[in-house]
């Protein structure tokens, strides 16, 4: 075993050795206290200096928010409702210039499967709900700026699968002159008396039980491995102890252990 109780030389050295100052000669008792004190106030330098950071960054992330604006995407709504449940008629109609006023009219129309368009819904302002198979089962869900018109459905029943039309009349209101632009959407609603599942999510459920039986593998094996890997370090140190209990105690005084930069 090693003889701890033997300093190297180069241990001595470190020990005895002074601190020096600038010209390599042993420093005044001032100048040991000047060095302390600087060293004691550097983690204080370091935190003010962090805290100034967070304090700017905090800033320009407030700045950065006040100038946000939401984005209009016309996104494509929904075309399968079940039976009995709620459906929002999803209809976006963005403007290209936000900053022009406008004065919006929506239009909601419906049409049964081999039948006619019939109005059933309109906003001016005011909703006005026309007399129709949906009466009392219309629910407006638009924005306030008109940009989003949808409709939520109530209680969706079989007989309400069909296309539902939404037109949208702008009068853009410049200075000089004023313009009218229209848009149309159509969505063809499917109504069934079941909900069906989505492939999208049959795929992830199968790929989540995939991932899991995998990590499963992989934590065992690992822990497998870690066991082999002690015990293997167990044995190792146990033959080591049983060679030196081996050597006569004459030259046990001679072992020693080879000392690393």
């Amino acid at each position: 075993l090693p003889n701890y109780t033997q300093k190297p030389e180069r241990w001595e050295k470190a020990v005895r050795r002074p601190l020096a100052g600038p010209s390599g000669e042993l420093g005044s008792r001032e100048e040991k206290s000047g060095l302390c004190r600087a060293w004691e106030a550097f983690p204080e330098r370091i935190m003010a200096a962090l805290r100034k950071i967070a304090y700017v960054a905090s800033l320009v992330v407030l700045l950065m928010v006040g100038f946000c604006q939401p984005v209009c995407v016309e996104v494509p709504s929904e075309t399968k409702a079940v039976q009995g449940y709620h459906m929002r008629l999803q209809c976006i109609s963005c403007m290209k210039r936000e900053e022009v006023s406008a004065d919006t009219f929506v239009e909601w129309y419906y049409k049964p499967e081999g039948g006619e368009d019939s109005l059933i819904y309109g906003f001016n302002g005011v909703p006005l709900e026309y007399i129709s198979p949906f009466q009392g089962r219309i629910q407006w869900n638009g924005s306030k700026d008109l940009q989003d018109i949808s409709l939520n459905i109530l209680n969706v029943t079989k007989n309400d699968s069909g296309i539902f039309t939404c037109n949208v009349t702008r009068n853009l209101n410049f200075k000089v002159y004023h313009t009218i632009v229209r848009s149309t959407k159509s969505i063809h609603l499917i109504v069934t008396e079941e909900a069906e599942e989505d492939f999208t999510s049959v795929v992830s459920e199968i790929m989540m039980y995939i991932l899991l039986v995998f990590l499963t593998l992989w934590l065992l094996i690992e822990m497998i491995y870690c066991y082999r890997k002690i015990s293997k370090t167990e044995e190792t140190a146990q033959e080591n102890a049983t060679d030196y209990l081996a050597i006569p105690s004459e030259n046990k005084e001679n072992c020693t252990v080879p000392l690393e930069d």
